[in-house]
């Protein structure tokens, strides 16, 4: 389970780079916020969940491992999509659709994380 966070990470970080890039190039520098998430949410935190499930395997093979997994990675593209309707023209509903249900999605994953740790990492 270690080695699929930390390629999904990877990913994120090639996003985050590629993002980057695009503010710059068109000067669209109000997707800052965006940005930040991708590269600290995206890259960094996927990334480190790998690592930690990389170093406790037993806590990585758990039901709230896969569950988490699953609801990190549908909810984050969801809430990083809704991010960046903020600058288009979208209806409001479909805006805060995107960013409520990936926000709630993450924060379940994350609960799910905390849970598992406490659970299973053991010396």
């Amino acid at each position: 389970m270690g080695a699929k966070w930390i390629k999904i990470s990877v990913l994120y970080l090639v996003i985050v780079m590629a993002f980057g890039l695009f503010m710059h190039y068109t000067n669209q520098l109000d997707w800052k916020t965006t940005h930040a998430h991708i590269g600290v949410v995206g890259w960094l935190t996927t990334g480190l969940i790998g690592i930690i499930y990389s170093v406790y395997k037993d806590a990585a093979e758990t039901g709230l491992a896969k569950a988490q997994f699953w609801f990190y990675n549908i909810g984050l593209p969801f809430l990083l999509v809704g991010m960046m309707m903020v600058y288009i023209d979208v209806p409001n509903w479909l805006f805060e659709l995107f960013v409520s249900g990936g926000s709630i999605a993450v924060a379940i994953s994350v609960l799910f994380f905390v849970v598992n740790v406490f659970k299973n990492v053991k010396p």
